[in-house]
């Protein structure tokens, strides 16, 4: 694949904070969501007192996420009213493109951006490079939230490939199922006498979300993405199925791979819906 058709299928997902920048000056600028979140691993509140001009705030884990039970895991998908409700009130419609960004690598934008897909939304990006991207490039702030005018648009669900427990064997037997939590999750520790709720599906690959990215938080190069999977053994022909703890770095490795042309499915309750069932299978160790 060339380098021109490579970048034609990166800007279907991915926006460069300097284009960006263009879409807002056209006659047509795009909604922009700037997703905020308190990270429930370090407590860190990405609030900064800093907004791309004309974003309004959308939260991570109440608008793009219902709240957890028993058996759905602990984050599973909205309740599509809910979400349709929240949409509104950011004034989105399907004749607009809607960008999001975050403050943390993408990982919170991108759940966004396949929640809002899977609602039936065809043009949502992902800001490459996060608000951080946005102030390297010294383009403007505004120190205000903005508020949108609200509008009437529909949403319907099952707009995004997703798979749940029952189909995760598929992937193993028919195709590659890739695990894209951090290592240390995917490992779960001794193979016996470890942590029973850490470990992974038997036969997934560990593919770290993060190495989706570089250490500045851009997404890297669309080549590089290409042949970081290819080693996962994504070859573009074989089905993908993406899981994570709890469907959000899952989402943005279906980010990364639709960057380069690749369709793969998510499993939204993820590995804190498969150990909800102590039936189910639990390998650990670092080999698939």
């Amino acid at each position: 694949m060339g380098k021109q058709e490579l970048l034609e299928l990166r800007n279907k997902s991915l926006v460069a904070p300097a284009d960006l920048m263009n879409m807002l000056q056209s006659d047509s600028p795009p909604s922009i969501l700037a997703v905020q979140s308190v990270c429930p691993y370090t407590g860190r509140d990405s609030q900064c007192g800093r907004w791309i001009p004309g974003a309004v705030d959308a939260e991570a884990y109440s608008d793009f996420a219902a709240k957890a039970t028993a058996t759905s895991g602990d984050r599973p998908l909205p309740d599509i009213d809910n979400l349709q409700e929240a949409a509104r009130s950011w004034g989105l419609s399907h004749n607009r493109t809607v960008v999001l960004y975050d403050s943390d690598r993408s990982l919170t934008a991108a759940r966004g951006w396949w929640v809002l897909k899977w609602a039936g939304l065809s043009d949502v990006r992902v800001l490459d490079g996060g608000l951080s991207g946005w102030l390297a490039e010294n383009l403007p702030v505004s120190r205000e939230r903005a508020s949108a005018s609200s509008s009437l648009i529909d949403l319907a669900p099952g707009n995004m490939p997703e798979f749940g427990a029952d189909q995760a064997r598929y992937f193993v037997r028919e195709g590659v199922l890739l695990d894209s939590r951090i290592r240390p999750n995917y490992i779960g520790g001794a193979r016996t006498g470890g942590d029973p709720k850490r470990g992974h599906i038997p036969g997934a690959v560990s593919a770290p979300t993060l190495d989706n990215v570089t250490d500045h938080g851009y997404f890297t190069d669309s080549a590089t993405l290409g042949e970081l999977y290819l080693g996962y053994g994504v070859d573009g022909k074989r089905p993908v199925g993406v899981y994570c703890g709890a469907g959000m770095s899952a989402a943005h490795t279906v980010l990364a791979l639709a960057s380069i042309g690749i369709d793969a499915s998510m499993y939204p309750g993820s590995w804190s819906q498969w150990v909800s069932d102590p039936r189910r299978p639990v390998r650990r160790g670092a080999i698939p």
